[in-house]
This record gives C-alpha cells, sequence and structure tokens, in this order.
C-alpha cells in the first residue's frame, strides 16, 4: 500500500508515517516546514517534500506510482490545494484516525489507547517505556518526541498497540481499544465540543466501545516520581500493566520510578530548566505543584514560571479558572497567546486582563520572547532559580535557544 501524509513532520502525523514505514507500506508526504519529528522521518528515508504545498509534489507522486491513501493533519483547512487535489485524484482520504484503525486491525494488535485531557503524553510514553524496561515486545506511537526511543515503532513481535488517542476532533472515537486507559478528564476544546455535557458523552462513548477500561486511581505509595500528576499518570499505567504482565509487581514500580520524561512534558532543558506542555488551568495547577515541589527538594532560589497561554477561543472559556493555578510560583511572565484556529468575532484577551484574573497577581508580569528577556531570565537561573516554561505553541523552541547553545 502506498501512503501519502500531508503535515508529515508535526507530532500528530508523523508518528503514525513511521509506523506505517516500519509496517511496510510506501510513505511519502510533505510539510510546510521541518516540525517536532523532521528528524526521526529522515531516518526512516521516506520521501518528503518541505516547503509550499501547492500539489506539485503530491502530483508527482501520483504520476510516478498510483497512491492508496490520502491522510492529512487537522490542521489543514478545507481548501487546502493538498486536499483538494487529493479529492479531485479520487484519492481515499482522511484523517490520521481512520487509517491507524485499519493499520491495528490488518496487523491483529490489541490496543491500548490512553485518552483524557490531561496526562495523556506523559502516561502513554511511561506506558511505552516500563513495557520496554520489562522486555513485553510492544508497537506504539505517541504524539512527541522521547529522548531514549523513536516516536513511533512497529514491532512485528508485538502483541499490543500502544497509541495516544487524542479527543481533538473526536479523533478517538475512532478506535475500539482492548485497554482504555483514561487519565484526568476535564472540559476542553470548546471549538469541538460546545458544552461540557457533549465532551463528557465523548469519552463515555470511548468507555462503551473499549473492551477494558483502567481510570485515573488511588496514587501508589510505592510510587516515587516528583510530582502528584505524575505519580497519579503512573499509578494508572500501573494498573494496565497489571493486566499484561505476569512477573513480579515490583519489576513495574522499579520501572516506573526510573521513568526519564518525554518531549515538553516537564522536560529538562539544562540544569534547572524546564518546558512543559501544559496550557490547561488544571494542568498548569499540576505542573507547578511539581515544580514548587522540585523547587524544596533541590533547594532552588525561587520558581519562575513563565506562561504562553495557547488559542484564544480557548481563554474565554478557562479564564477564569486560572485564579489559583499559578499559586507557589514566586514570578509569573505571561506572554502573549498563541493564536491558532480563532474565531475572527472573538476578542483577543490580553495577557494584562488575564493576569487580573489570578489570586497571585502581585508576583505576575507582561513579558515577550525577547532578547531582552531571555538575558532577565538567564540571570535569575545564575542567581539559582528554577525556571519552568509552560506552552503549547512556538516559545518552547525560544527556550531552547536560551538555554541550549
Amino acid at each position: 500500500m502506498r501512503v501519502y501524509f500531508s503535515g508529515i513532520s508535526g507530532t500528530g502525523i508523523g508518528p503514525l508515517a513511521e509506523l506505517a514505514k516500519d509496517a511496510g507500506y510506501d510513505v511519502v508526504g510533505s510539510d510546510l516546514a521541518r516540525g517536532a519529528i523532521a528528524s526521526e522521518i529522515d531516518k526512516r528515508d521516506i520521501d518528503v517534500f518541505y516547503g509550499q504545498q501547492d500539489g506539485k509534489f503530491l502530483q508527482k507522486k501520483y504520476d510516478e506510482a498510483e497512491i492508496d491513501w490520502f491522510v492529512y493533519t487537522s490542521a489543514l483547512p478545507a481548501d487546502h490545494p493538498e486536499l483538494l487535489l487529493a479529492k479531485k485524484l479520487g484519492l481515499k482520504i482522511s484523517k490520521r484516525d481512520e487509517f491507524l484503525e485499519h493499520l491495528v486491525k490488518e496487523q491483529g494488535l490489541k490496543m491500548i489507547a490512553v485518552a483524557g485531557t490531561h496526562g495523556k503524553t506523559t502516561t502513554t510514553s511511561m506506558l511505552i517505556w516500563a513495557m520496554r524496561q520489562l522486555n513485553i515486545p510492544v508497537s506504539y506511537a505517541v504524539g512527541t518526541t522521547l529522548g531514549w526511543a523513536p516516536s513511533a515503532l512497529f514491532d512485528r513481535d508485538a502483541e499490543y498497540f500502544v497509541y495516544e488517542a487524542d479527543e481533538y476532533d473526536r479523533n478517538f472515537l475512532a478506535y475500539h481499544p482492548y485497554i482504555a486507559a483514561i487519565t484526568a478528564v476535564d472540559y476542553d476544546h470548546p471549538d469541538i465540543y460546545p458544552t461540557i455535557d457533549d465532551y463528557r458523552a465523548a469519552f463515555q462513548q470511548f468507555e462503551n466501545q473499549s473492551e477494558n477500561v483502567v481510570k485515573n486511581t488511588t496514587v501508589d505509595s510505592r510510587i516515587t516520581l516528583v510530582g502528584e500528576l505524575r505519580r497519579a499518570d503512573a499509578s494508572v499505567v500501573l494498573e494496565v500493566l497489571k493486566n499484561i504482565y505476569n512477573g513480579d509487581e515490583n519489576n513495574i514500580i522499579q520501572a516506573l520510578n526510573q521513568f526519564p520524561g518525554a518531549g515538553r512534558r516537564f522536560e529538562r532543558i539544562s540544569d534547572g530548566v524546564y518546558s512543559d506542555y501544559g496550557h490547561h488551568p488544571a494542568e498548569i495547577r499540576a505542573t507547578v505543584e511539581m515544580a514548587a515541589e522540585l523547587k524544596r527538594r533541590d533547594n532552588y532560589s525561587g520558581l519562575a514560571i513563565i506562561y504562553q497561554p495557547h488559542q484564544n477561543v480557548r481563554q474565554h472559556e478557562v479564564y477564569k479558572e486560572y485564579h489559583d493555578a499559578f499559586l507557589g510560583a514566586d514570578k509569573i511572565f505571561w506572554l502573549p497567546t498563541y493564536l491558532v484556529r480563532e474565531d475572527p468575532n472573538l476578542e483577543i484577551l490580553t495577557p494584562e486582563f488575564l493576569i487580573k484574573t489570578l489570586d497571585n497577581k502581585n508576583v505576575a508580569e507582561v513579558a515577550e520572547t525577547n532578547d531582552e528577556f531571555g538575558a532577565k531570565i538567564r540571570q535569575l537561573r545564575a542567581d539559582g532559580w528554577l525556571i519552568v516554561l509552560m506552552t503549547a505553541g512556538p516559545a518552547d523552541t525560544w527556550l531552547r535557544g536560551v538555554f541550549v547553545v
């Protein structure tokens, strides 16, 4: 089968393309620019075009050999040239969910799908890590980079396929998992789910179409990772592994306590500098708690949080929940909102407005990702402060430029 992936170097589509390549499919694709998974795509020797996706590369690949399936990222607009051409050529077209469901069924794998508003990337990564440590063959795909493994892998000896099942665009409802592992659930994605009841109903449907369900449970006292939320995620993984691992349970605990983390999930960028994907008040609250615990444990002089909100449409839904989310931070630097998939009729909520909603607004200030601010946080780090960025946007790249030579 020959599959074309549009948006191939992003964390959503990229791992799926890697998985398809490993499974023996003929894979080609394109992206507007090199994304987070680009270096991994390079290693797979996949034919990729980076640049203006005007349809010329897709047409060229189609003329060379027939394309069976066109898989595209949710970020593609309905009038995207490649999508329009794929329709004109009569290709089978889908987003990632339908293709992945096909691949899992074709390969006879049992899906372990990790879902939830928060923690699913960390939990998925942790499950993959633990299974590898326990010598359980596993195929998988996760929506982030991993410092200790590729973002996706197809193992022909594997019985299980571990996947981060995203609720955005109702993607996860395409799957019928052997085990559904569900982390914390809070209302999110108002552009997809108009009400909290609609959101909860989607998760209930996901549970109903799964053979087995493991939910967020009591934290196991044997798990010693930093952060209550991370310990809770590890406890979910423990419950999943009890269903598929026949060895000593202490081996699972040992593997979990050695989890090195995943890309942009409280990821250590350099000494005392971390980057996290948190952009929802509940995620922020948990990350600040984790950072404050690390500050106390390692005797940092102070805790500085840098925050870049994600989507103005989301800010209109969640701004009232920010009030206590940053308690524990000694300084808060609030960046302008990263704007993507926006409603043009909504007023842009400014950093000044959002800061006023905080209980500890006295320690917060507006900031910009420029050289002056970079020098400021470098000085804080030199003074012994712990620096933590929370963003789902480009501030992560900026931070790495400030602290990683």
